[in-house]
């Protein structure tokens, strides 16, 4: 199989579901629950693709380097 080239905006996708997934698994929730509250009402991803998610996360290719630029950072600031 093929190799996937992961974007920047999947990587923040995938570490912003792990960043509400863990908070909310603290809880006690189940993860069908944590889902339908919290995850699917913001990304709109189904339960399967929440748990490809959650095992993507795991892989390093998708972990994001602090010192990495995006267009964010090139966009003037107006007061």
């Amino acid at each position: 199989m093929a190799k996937k080239r992961r974007g920047l905006s999947y990587k923040k996708k995938v570490a912003d579901i792990n960043r509400i997934y863990d908070a909310h698994a603290k809880d006690g929730l189940s993860n069908r629950e944590i889902w339908r509250r919290y995850i699917y009402p913001v990304y709109a991803i189904s339960e399967r693709t929440l748990y490809n998610i959650l095992g993507a996360s795991m892989e390093p290719q998708n972990i994001i380097p602090d010192d990495q630029l995006t267009l964010f950072d090139f966009t003037e600031q107006k007061n």
